[in-house]
């Protein structure tokens, strides 16, 4: 292992995980694919997405909720 990491210029130990990930790639080993670790990642950016929309909608209806009860919805009384 070590002298094939010396011809391909890298240390042993990144010798090692590129073998390890290949093994997982190929499903020989269990572990996370770069395909299932990719779709994690859009799915934690979609998620704090709408997570940020949802804060801004909820500060919506609250300030509508405030503006209502100051007496603007009752301007059409009478």
């Amino acid at each position: 292992m070590e002298q094939i990491a010396h011809d391909f210029g890298v240390h042993p130990v990144t010798l090692s995980k590129w073998l390890r990930q290949a093994d997982v790639e190929d499903g020989i080993k269990p572990g996370v694919t770069a395909n299932q670790a990719a779709e994690l990642r859009e799915a934690k950016r979609r998620i704090r997405r709408l997570e940020q929309e949802n804060e801004v909608l909820r500060r919506a209806a609250a300030y509508l909720l405030r503006a209502g009860s100051d007496g603007g919805s009752h301007s059409t009384e009478g």
